[in-house]
Protein backbone atom coordinates (compact mmCIF):
# COMPACT_ATOMS: atom_id res chain seq x y z
CA UNK A 1 0.00 0.00 0.00
CA UNK A 2 1.24 3.62 -0.90
CA UNK A 3 0.40 7.32 0.01
CA UNK A 4 -1.76 9.31 -2.17
CA UNK A 5 0.28 10.70 -4.87
CA UNK A 6 3.39 8.62 -4.37
CA UNK A 7 4.87 6.87 -7.66
CA UNK A 8 5.56 3.21 -7.43
CA UNK A 9 8.53 2.54 -9.47
CA UNK A 10 8.23 -0.76 -11.92
CA UNK A 11 11.59 -2.34 -12.90
CA UNK A 12 11.98 -2.98 -16.49
CA UNK A 13 11.58 -6.45 -17.71
CA UNK A 14 14.73 -8.78 -18.09
CA UNK A 15 15.25 -8.83 -22.00
CA UNK A 16 15.57 -12.74 -23.42
CA UNK A 17 18.73 -14.00 -24.54
CA UNK A 18 20.01 -16.04 -26.97
CA UNK A 19 21.76 -19.44 -26.98
CA UNK A 20 25.49 -19.53 -25.49
CA UNK A 21 27.98 -19.31 -28.35
CA UNK A 22 29.86 -22.00 -29.85
CA UNK A 23 32.86 -20.94 -27.97
CA UNK A 24 31.53 -19.59 -24.60
CA UNK A 25 30.09 -23.56 -24.39
CA UNK A 26 33.29 -24.72 -24.97
CA UNK A 27 35.10 -22.90 -22.44
CA UNK A 28 32.80 -24.15 -19.85
CA UNK A 29 33.52 -27.89 -20.83
CA UNK A 30 37.10 -26.98 -20.32
CA UNK A 31 36.15 -25.44 -17.20
CA UNK A 32 34.29 -28.46 -15.47
CA UNK A 33 37.33 -30.51 -16.82
CA UNK A 34 39.45 -29.18 -14.30
CA UNK A 35 37.81 -30.23 -11.07
CA UNK A 36 36.64 -34.09 -9.79
CA UNK A 37 32.95 -32.76 -9.74
CA UNK A 38 32.00 -30.76 -12.57
CA UNK A 39 29.61 -28.75 -10.32
CA UNK A 40 32.41 -27.34 -8.53
CA UNK A 41 32.55 -25.28 -12.05
CA UNK A 42 29.17 -23.71 -11.19
CA UNK A 43 30.77 -19.96 -10.07
CA UNK A 44 33.17 -19.73 -12.95
CA UNK A 45 30.52 -20.75 -15.67
CA UNK A 46 28.50 -18.50 -13.92
CA UNK A 47 30.99 -15.57 -14.91
CA UNK A 48 30.75 -16.36 -18.39
CA UNK A 49 27.21 -16.14 -19.06
CA UNK A 50 27.60 -12.73 -17.33
CA UNK A 51 30.57 -12.07 -19.63
CA UNK A 52 28.41 -12.90 -22.78
CA UNK A 53 25.01 -11.84 -21.66
CA UNK A 54 25.95 -8.92 -19.79
CA UNK A 55 24.40 -10.32 -16.65
CA UNK A 56 23.41 -13.98 -15.42
CA UNK A 57 20.51 -14.86 -17.49
CA UNK A 58 17.59 -16.92 -17.37
CA UNK A 59 18.78 -18.64 -20.71
CA UNK A 60 22.37 -18.94 -19.45
CA UNK A 61 21.61 -20.25 -16.31
CA UNK A 62 19.12 -22.93 -18.14
CA UNK A 63 22.30 -23.92 -20.47
CA UNK A 64 24.71 -24.13 -17.71
CA UNK A 65 22.19 -26.31 -15.52
CA UNK A 66 21.73 -28.83 -18.22
CA UNK A 67 25.79 -29.58 -18.54
CA UNK A 68 26.21 -29.61 -15.02
CA UNK A 69 22.94 -31.58 -14.02
CA UNK A 70 21.98 -29.19 -11.72
CA UNK A 71 17.87 -27.62 -11.41
CA UNK A 72 16.59 -24.03 -11.98
CA UNK A 73 16.03 -24.10 -8.55
CA UNK A 74 20.10 -25.10 -7.50
CA UNK A 75 21.70 -22.53 -10.31
CA UNK A 76 19.48 -19.85 -9.41
CA UNK A 77 20.39 -20.18 -5.62
CA UNK A 78 23.58 -19.72 -6.32
CA UNK A 79 23.23 -16.52 -8.93
CA UNK A 80 21.10 -14.65 -6.53
CA UNK A 81 23.63 -15.32 -3.77
CA UNK A 82 26.40 -13.61 -4.78
CA UNK A 83 26.56 -9.64 -5.24
CA UNK A 84 28.86 -9.83 -7.93
CA UNK A 85 26.64 -12.13 -10.10
CA UNK A 86 23.80 -9.91 -11.68
CA UNK A 87 20.63 -10.72 -12.62
CA UNK A 88 19.77 -7.32 -14.59
CA UNK A 89 21.79 -6.45 -17.48
CA UNK A 90 24.88 -4.22 -16.56
CA UNK A 91 26.46 -1.30 -18.04
CA UNK A 92 30.04 -1.33 -19.37
CA UNK A 93 31.40 -0.13 -16.51
CA UNK A 94 29.97 -0.78 -12.97
CA UNK A 95 30.38 2.17 -10.11
CA UNK A 96 30.24 0.80 -6.64
CA UNK A 97 30.03 3.59 -4.12
CA UNK A 98 30.79 2.45 -0.36
CA UNK A 99 28.16 3.96 2.37
CA UNK A 100 29.52 1.70 5.19
CA UNK A 101 30.30 4.11 8.11
CA UNK A 102 33.82 5.03 7.27
CA UNK A 103 32.97 6.09 3.44
CA UNK A 104 29.75 7.74 4.51
CA UNK A 105 31.31 9.72 7.16
CA UNK A 106 33.95 11.07 4.37
CA UNK A 107 31.16 11.90 1.91
CA UNK A 108 30.38 8.39 0.25
CA UNK A 109 26.68 8.61 0.56
CA UNK A 110 26.65 12.26 -1.20
CA UNK A 111 28.94 10.44 -4.06
CA UNK A 112 26.56 7.83 -4.56
CA UNK A 113 23.22 10.64 -5.05
CA UNK A 114 25.91 13.22 -7.19
CA UNK A 115 26.17 10.22 -9.59
CA UNK A 116 22.91 8.90 -10.02
CA UNK A 117 21.56 12.16 -10.16
CA UNK A 118 24.02 13.11 -13.02
CA UNK A 119 23.32 9.48 -14.50
CA UNK A 120 19.93 9.07 -14.30
CA UNK A 121 20.18 5.42 -13.21
CA UNK A 122 18.66 4.01 -9.92
CA UNK A 123 20.73 1.26 -7.61
CA UNK A 124 21.17 -1.55 -9.59
CA UNK A 125 19.86 -0.10 -12.91
CA UNK A 126 21.67 1.01 -16.09
CA UNK A 127 22.14 4.27 -17.95
CA UNK A 128 19.90 4.17 -21.35
CA UNK A 129 23.29 4.32 -23.32
CA UNK A 130 24.38 1.26 -21.68
CA UNK A 131 27.65 2.55 -20.13
CA UNK A 132 27.12 2.80 -16.51
CA UNK A 133 25.33 1.30 -13.80
CA UNK A 134 25.65 2.79 -10.05
CA UNK A 135 25.34 0.47 -6.96
CA UNK A 136 25.45 1.08 -3.63
CA UNK A 137 27.91 -1.48 -1.35
CA UNK A 138 28.92 -2.26 2.01
CA UNK A 139 32.83 -2.51 3.20
CA UNK A 140 35.47 -2.17 0.25
CA UNK A 141 38.22 -3.13 2.81
CA UNK A 142 39.76 0.04 1.86
CA UNK A 143 39.07 2.48 4.79
CA UNK A 144 42.42 4.53 4.79
CA UNK A 145 41.20 5.52 1.26
CA UNK A 146 37.23 6.62 2.49
CA UNK A 147 35.68 7.73 0.36
CA UNK A 148 36.43 4.73 -2.15
CA UNK A 149 34.35 4.17 -5.49
CA UNK A 150 35.03 1.33 -7.40
CA UNK A 151 34.98 0.92 -11.01
CA UNK A 152 34.47 -2.55 -12.33
CA UNK A 153 36.09 -3.48 -8.90
CA UNK A 154 39.47 -1.25 -9.21
CA UNK A 155 39.41 1.28 -6.37
CA UNK A 156 39.49 5.19 -6.81
CA UNK A 157 39.99 6.51 -2.88
CA UNK A 158 39.76 9.95 -1.21
CA UNK A 159 37.17 10.57 -3.78
CA UNK A 160 35.45 13.50 -4.10
CA UNK A 161 31.91 14.41 -5.58
CA UNK A 162 33.23 16.64 -8.78
CA UNK A 163 36.23 13.65 -8.85
CA UNK A 164 33.41 11.19 -9.17
CA UNK A 165 31.54 13.20 -11.65
CA UNK A 166 34.87 13.59 -13.36
CA UNK A 167 35.84 10.34 -13.57
CA UNK A 168 32.76 9.13 -15.40
CA UNK A 169 33.19 11.51 -17.89
CA UNK A 170 36.35 10.73 -18.81
CA UNK A 171 35.36 6.74 -18.97
CA UNK A 172 32.27 8.21 -21.50
CA UNK A 173 35.26 9.99 -23.56
CA UNK A 174 37.63 6.60 -23.06
CA UNK A 175 39.69 7.63 -21.06
CA UNK A 176 40.23 5.27 -18.08
CA UNK A 177 42.62 6.99 -15.03
CA UNK A 178 44.84 4.73 -13.27
CA UNK A 179 42.80 3.68 -9.81
CA UNK A 180 44.42 4.78 -6.24
CA UNK A 181 45.18 0.54 -6.26
CA UNK A 182 45.55 -2.26 -8.86
CA UNK A 183 45.53 -1.67 -12.56
CA UNK A 184 42.88 0.22 -15.13
CA UNK A 185 39.69 -1.20 -14.89
CA UNK A 186 38.65 -2.95 -18.09
CA UNK A 187 35.56 -3.29 -19.26
CA UNK A 188 32.54 -5.44 -17.63
CA UNK A 189 32.59 -8.76 -19.92
CA UNK A 190 36.29 -8.88 -20.33
CA UNK A 191 36.13 -8.69 -16.45
CA UNK A 192 33.74 -11.45 -16.22
CA UNK A 193 35.69 -13.49 -18.78
CA UNK A 194 39.30 -13.13 -16.50
CA UNK A 195 37.15 -13.80 -13.20
CA UNK A 196 35.95 -16.96 -14.41
CA UNK A 197 39.90 -18.32 -14.90
CA UNK A 198 38.93 -20.12 -17.90
CA UNK A 199 42.01 -18.45 -19.51
CA UNK A 200 44.37 -19.66 -16.57
CA UNK A 201 46.48 -22.66 -17.02
CA UNK A 202 45.03 -25.79 -15.14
Amino acid sequence: MTSRGTQVRVASPVPARPPLSVDTLAAMQKLMGRYPRPRSALLPMLYLVQAEHGFVSREGMKEVGKLLGLSAAEIAAVATFYTMFKRRPCGTWLLSVCTNVSCDLAGGTKIYRRLKEALGAETEETTADGLFTVEEVECLGACDGAPVLQVNYENYEHVTEDLALSLIESLRAGNVPQPTRGERPKESNAVSRRLSSVEAKP
